[in-house]
């Protein structure tokens, strides 16, 4: 049975910026927009300068990083950025 969330963990080279589970995260990906929802293909993406949007509970959050890379596992989306 698959979850009907995904695990985010948002770090910094310099903090943890965010842990939480969402229903979805949408990344500014290096060629384009993209979404990840819970049980998606593993995969590795650089990021672009952009915002990352997470919906907890259904209401959006939005987060302006600069760059970074993403990794989606194991239903959990790890992003490394630069803020």
């Amino acid at each position: 049975m698959e979850t009907a969330d995904i695990y985010l963990n948002i770090t910094s080279p310099e903090i943890s910026l965010l842990g939480l589970m969402v229903g979805k995260v949408t990344l500014p990906g290096q060629s384009g927009r993209f979404t990840i929802l819970p049980g998606h293909a593993p995969m590795i993406s650089a990021l672009s300068e952009g915002d990352i949007e997470y919906t907890v509970g259904g209401k959006p959050t939005l987060m302006h990083v600069k760059s970074g890379f993403v990794e989606v596992s194991g239903n959990k989306v790890s992003v490394c950025v630069e803020i």
